[in-house]
């Protein structure tokens, strides 16, 4: 059997690498390790985090080519690897002495494909086909390796560039900020020479006025005097007298509406007027916040206990009837749906039925129209108010209870605790209360939605009449209209 013997030591002392040029800078002093993955790319291991030395490297290689040398003497493999270790290690020695970590990548290329081409000279089988494998490998490194130079090289032009960029760009803005900070000290310089004019002139003004201070005081004193003389001559003010005025000018207006009435009365009886109407009047004054009473004036009348009676509204006199659903008591309470309309009560007995009718449309109320612009303004509106009736049932208790119109929603609150609250909705109703007595005037009903209403009783007919207004309004806004049972809601009602 023939055995074949390799000396690296002299091969590998015969080949020693020239020094070459000083730039280059390796990132370690130990070669890569590559393998060819699919498609023949050249595939980068993964190395240990260890750095190791170049005695360990051409180790690890001499004992890789050992487990493939298997025809080989085992004893003269050992041998003459011991011998490829001694020059490595004299090379590696050598190397360091000479700075073999600046030269250049592709010149230990070079010299590592010669080192394999020589070895593949003197192998054979299956070492040589390894050995070709090896020098391919190298050669794609090669080609992989000036790739990677070009690619640096670009970058690092780039890189000057931008550098460059950077440069010229500090440049400018260290020559804007010395700049601005000489426009700045100009303007606190500027700044400072004001302040310096300012003090100046306030000085020279405390010197003028200081002779006239005092005069100016005893005279400013003198006119605080008049002006309070003239206040406690002046109470009550002028406008608590306007008002107490149009008090009761609203007062004789009402009293002379009603007296005006009664002449009408008496001057259609006097004139011998001998008809069915004539056996019921009207009495009360025809305007929004009173209510009216219906009352007989003959003695053919029958009892009203015993007549059935129903409201309804009119535009004109002589149009259509318009029935005020639940108004069939001989009292009604004028609500702001029936401003502007005449209202006609039909009281039924025995078959006959007789009519009364308003001796003109109903009028509004004084100064209700103001009072309501002036809420309008607020977020939200409070009422006193006494619920009278729930759900059709008297309400015995008569705690004060506090009825809230907002701009989206009603609320009736006891305390800190909501009886009721709801959105508008088409099912909500709120109107006035059809009949009830004297106090009609000052109640309204609410159903709040189906299955739940109150009826309630409110301070004044003033804030009855202000809150069905307001409620209507706000909930128009919400494109609602707001009315009672069966009412058709009036335009700018």
């Amino acid at each position: 059997m023939t055995r074949v013997t390799l000396d690296f030591g002299d091969t590998m002392q015969r080949d020693a690498v020239p020094p070459v040029s000083a730039d280059v800078i390796f990132p370690s002093s130990r070669f890569p390790n590559y393998k060819i993955g699919p498609n023949n790319q050249i595939m980068e291991v993964k190395q240990d985090s260890k750095a190791l030395t170049m005695k360990e490297v051409v180790a690890r290689e001499t004992a890789h080519l050992l487990e493939q040398q298997k025809r080989l003497s085992v004893r003269d493999l050992a041998s003459k690897f011991e011998k490829g270790l001694a020059a490595a290690a004299k090379l590696s020695d050598e190397a360091k002495m000479k700075d073999a970590a600046s030269l250049e990548k592709h010149v230990l290329l070079k010299k590592l494909r010669d080192a394999l081409e020589a070895l593949r000279g003197r192998v054979a089988g299956k070492n040589k086909d390894d050995v070709e494998e090896a020098i391919a490998m190298v050669e794609a490194l090669a080609v992989q390796l000036n790739q990677r130079e070009g690619e640096l090289i670009q970058e690092k032009t780039e890189v000057k560039k931008l550098a460059t960029f950077l440069k010229q760009a500090s440049e400018d803005a260290k020559k804007l900020v010395e700049e601005e900070r000489a426009y700045a000290r100009a303007e606190i310089e500027n700044a400072r020479a004001a302040v310096q004019r300012v003090e100046e002139a306030l000085q020279e003004y405390e010197q003028m006025s200081g002779a006239s201070g005092k005069q100016d005081m005893d005279e400013l004193m003198k006119e605080v005097h008049e002006a309070r003389r003239i206040k406690m001559l002046h109470q009550p003010s002028k406008v608590m007298d306007m008002e107490h005025e149009l008090q009761a000018l609203r007062v004789q207006l009402a009293e002379k509406c009603k007296y005006s009435i009664q002449l009408q009365k008496e001057l259609a009886r006097k004139m011998g007027e001998e008809t069915v109407s004539q056996l019921y009047e009207l009495d009360g004054t025809e305007a929004l916040g009173s209510f009216l009473h219906i009352q007989p004036c003959s003695l053919a009348a029958s009892e009203l206990s015993e007549c059935t009676i129903q409201w309804y509204r009119l535009a004109c006199e002589g149009g259509k009837q318009e029935p005020i659903s639940g108004a069939t008591k001989p009292v009604y309470a004028p609500e702001p749906f029936d401003v502007g309309r005449i209202l006609q009560a039909e009281i039924t007995y025995g078959g006959q039925t007789t009519s009364v009718t308003t001796a003109g449309p109903i009028d509004p109320a004084a100064g209700l129209g103001n009072y309501v612009e002036a809420l309008v303004r607020r977020h939200d509106i409070e009422f006193n108010v006494v619920v009278v009736q729930m759900n059709g049932t008297d309400h015995t208790s008569e705690t004060i209870h506090v009825f809230h119109i907002g701009r989206m929603r009603m609320k009736l609150c006891k305390g800190k605790s909501s009886v009721a609250k709801e959105y508008y909705s088409t099912s909500m109703q709120l109107c006035g209360v059809r009949g009830g007595g004297n106090a009609a005037a000052q109640a309204a009903f609410w159903q709040v939605k189906t299955g739940l209403s109150f009826v309630l009783a409110f301070e004044t007919e003033r804030e009855r009449n202000a809150a069905i207004m307001l409620a209507r309004r706000f909930a128009y806004d919400c494109n609602i209209m707001l009315s009672g049972p069966d009412d058709r809601a009036a335009p700018g009602s």
